[in-house]
Parts: structure tokens; sequence; C-alpha cells
């Protein structure tokens, strides 16, 4: 699942770090003194917390296309829903006419999209406004209220507005304290953004497990109100570790903040250039779990000794085979770093994006079969994951480091907002589903992340030589 890590990523432009101010977690020598496991407690708190805003997220990814195909877009329950007809007629003037998947397609990647796009106000607000903790504690009342408020067809719309703005909060302030626990110049950085991606993959696990489950098997609603628990322990997870975390600087209003320098301003458009790529990568990459469960639901055969398996628990399996990859390539790496022969990140970016290409081009195979077997929807599953796991954590970990010290928090949000291209790309790509076929949509995928591949391969050299420039 998407969503760095441990200590695999070569170092680019190091020396810049250490120029940085001090961190805001206290001295080096003091977050030692009170390591959780080799690292500080405040990031086993962040961790706590973020699992359960994933349990919410892939909650929902898991349950909203099958819940607005199978449920809610149902002629008996369409006209109950409050702005369900003018959001459609909406959609219908910028997008063109769609069937009721292309619609639920459409309306899945505006919703995930949108979620990626309120960090940068959440961010805002924790670093301008309210401080971290206030947005926080916000964002995870927000989500919780909008997830109960799932329970009723009627307020589908206004329960996802208030996802997608609590998200923002959360979203927005929690990776970047991951940073702020650690000194510019401790190698552990990058190794307890491994330690993060396994807690998200944690709540992307139980996610499909509980509120799949509930959803599919019991009802819509219980799968639902189950990701809003989910993120009222996420509060008190992180209102009980507060005094684990770093302390939070006095807001200063209307501060003016330094320039960047032309170098700078180089490195920046240079890691901007980076993201274009990252993002047909995710829009192909989160396919995965939006029309990918339609078309298992429909054309997998998930009978297992005479039960058939959920289709929401294919989510569980890529869960396990994420944290699987990481591990696995996290090992590989170390040992590679030994011997002097670790590829640095523009390369681990190339090699994922050809795992997602060639996961792709395996699931259009498998499609053409007249029943898709379940382990042929696994193997895509596998390669898939060790994509993500060549991706993610360069990526976190190349962006926190390398933007300039002015601008990495926001850097950081610019990030995350590439999900939003991601997954309005990916909405719009749905409507080709049906008319193409699924062995074609699949293929067509893989030609999205090759298209990735085939631009960080050429652009690899140039964007190196301005990120290791002083």
């Amino acid at each position: 699942m998407l969503a760095g890590r441990f200590g695999w990523t070569r170092s680019i432009g190091l020396h810049r770090l250490r120029a940085l101010p001090q961190f805001a977690g206290g001295n080096l020598a003091e977050a030692k003194s009170k390591d959780w496991f080799g690292h500080p407690k405040g990031l086993a708190v962040l961790a706590g917390t973020e699992v359960w805003e994933r349990f919410s997220f892939f909650g929902m990814q898991a349950l909203l296309m099958l819940y607005m195909t199978k449920h809610l877009l149902l002629p008996e329950n369409a006209g109950g829903v409050v702005g369900l007809g003018a959001f459609r007629q909406v959609l219908t003037g910028m997008f063109g006419p769609m069937t009721d998947l292309a619609f639920a397609a459409q309306t899945y990647g505006l919703y995930s999209g949108l979620i990626y796009a309120t960090p940068l106000i959440g961010a805002w607000l924790g670093d301008r406004v309210l401080g971290k903790t206030r947005t926080v504690t916000l964002g995870c009342l927000l989500m919780s209220a909008g997830h109960f408020l799932m329970a009723s067809e009627r307020f589908f719309l206004p329960a996802l507005l208030l996802l997608i703005l609590g998200a923002g909060g959360v979203l927005g302030n929690m990776a970047a304290q991951v940073g702020l626990l650690y000194a510019p110049e401790d190698h552990r950085r990058t190794r307890a953004f491994g330690v993060y991606l396994i807690a998200l993959n944690a709540g992307a696990l139980a996610a499909p497990l509980v509120v799949g489950t509930l959803g599919e098997r019991t009802g819509w609603h219980w799968g639902f109100g189950a990701a809003g628990i989910g993120m009222l322990i996420a509060l008190a997870v992180y209102l009980a570790g507060r005094r684990h975390l770093p302390s939070e600087p006095p807001i200063r209003r209307g501060e003016v903040r330094a320039k960047l320098t032309r170098a700078e301003w180089r490195r920046v458009l240079a890691l901007l250039i980076v993201m274009l790529p990252y993002i047909l990568y995710s829009a192909a990459g989160n396919q995965a779990y939006a029309v990918m469960y339609v078309w298992g639901d429909t054309s997998v055969d998930r009978t297992v000794l005479g039960w058939e398996m959920p289709v929401t628990w294919i989510g569980i399996i890529d869960g396990l085979l994420t944290i699987t990859g990481v591990l696995v390539l996290g090992r590989v790496w170390i040992t590679l770093d030994r011997r002097g022969r670790e590829p640095g990140e523009m390369a681990k970016l190339a090699i994922g994006y050809g795992c997602i290409t060639a996961a792709y081009l395996l699931v259009a195979l498998v499609a053409m079969l007249p029943v898709a077997p379940l382990l042929g929807w696994i193997a895509f599953y596998l390669v898939l994951d060790f994509g993500y796991a060549f991706v993610e954590p360069p990526m976190g970990s190349l962006i926190s480091r390398d933007s300039p010290p002015a601008v990495s928090a926001t850097m950081m949000a610019v990030l995350k907002l590439t999900g939003m291209f991601s997954y309005f790309l990916l909405g719009w790509f749905g409507r080709f589903y049906e008319p193409l076929g699924a062995p074609a949509f699949w293929a067509a995928n893989g030609m999205v992340a090759l298209t990735a591949m085939l631009a960080m391969i050429a652009l690899r050299r140039p964007l190196l030589r301005v990120l290791q420039e002083s």
C-alpha cells in the first residue's frame, strides 16, 4: 500500500543538513536517553496515532467503490441522498456523461484527491494559527464525525466533506513531527520513516479485516462506524503521548521568512520535477484500490476450500506484502550499502515504477482468463507492493532531506499534494474501464507507470547534478 523507512537511502548533500537549526525535540544526547527500540518515544506516539488514521483511510478505500456501486447509487437509494443529483450534474458538465461505475470512480478520485490537498491548509493552521496539537485534535474529531455521519445514506456528501477537512488537519502535521524528533545529523531519521511506514501499513492491514468485513458482511454502516471509533482511538493515543513529542514553538503571525537563494530555488524546482513521474506512478498504483476492487468482486474466483473470501480482504494480503517488501528490501539495501553498491534514490524510483508496470501487465494477462484465479490476483499485489517499497522510502527521505530548510515543511506538504493530482487522474481514467474491458484497461495502467519509469530514467542525471550542488 502507498503510503521513509529503514536505513537504505544513499546520502545526497548531507553537508547541507548539518547546517540546519537545532531540531525541535531537544538535543541529540537527550533524545537518545529516551529511546524506544532505538528511537525517541515520540515516534511510537506518532506511529500509534497514524495507525488509526490509516485504518480510517484504507477502511474507506476498501468500502467506498463497493458501497457506491452496490448500494448508494441504486435507484431506490440515490434519490434520498442530499445533493447527489446536483453533484452528478456538476461532474457531468465537467467530464461528460458517465455510467454509475464511472461516476463512482470519479467521486472516489475526487474524495481521495482532496484528502491530499487539505494537508496544505492543515500545515498552515498547525504552523501559523492553532498549533499542531489543536489542529490534529480538530482533525481527528472531524474525521470521526464524518465516519459516523456515513451511517445515513442521506448525508453521504457532507460526511465526505468532514473526512476531507479532518484529514487535512491530521496529515498536515503528523509527518512533519516525525522529522522534528531527530537532529539534522541523526542517521536514524530515514529508519524512522521506515518504522512509520510499517505503522501505516499495520492500520491499512487491519482496515479490510475490520471495516471491510463489517461493511460487506454485516452492513455498510457498521464498517463506517468502526472507522469512526478508530479515529477516536487515534486522538486518545496522540493526546496521551503529547509529552513525548517535539515542543511547539510560539506562533508568530506575519513573520517574515528568509528568502531562498538562487541555488535553493534550483533545488526546489528539481524536487518538483521529481514529483511529476511520481504523480503518474501513484495514479496507476492506486487504481489497485478503486476499480480493481470492482473487478475483483465480479471477475476473480475468491473461493478457498468452499468459502468465498470477502473482496476487501485482498487489502489484508496487500498490507502484509507491503510490510514484507519494506523489510526485505531494507535488509538488501543495508547489505549493498556495506559493499558500496546501494543504488541511489533516483535509481530506486525508476525500478519501483518498472515494478508497477510489470504488475499491471501481469494482471492484464490474468484478466484474459475466463475466470481470474485468486493466486493470479495475489501475484499482482506481490509485484505491486515490492514496487511501493522501492518508491515510497526514497521519495519521502529525498524531499525531507534536500528541500531548503526555509521551505522543508512546505515541500513535504507539496509531496502530499501530488496525491490530489494522482487521484483526480485515477478517477478520470476509471471511465475507460467499461469501454476498454479489463485486460486492456489494466495494460493501459501499466503504460502510465511505464511513462513514469522512462521519465525518471531520462531526468535522473540532470536532477542529481542540481541536488548535489552546494
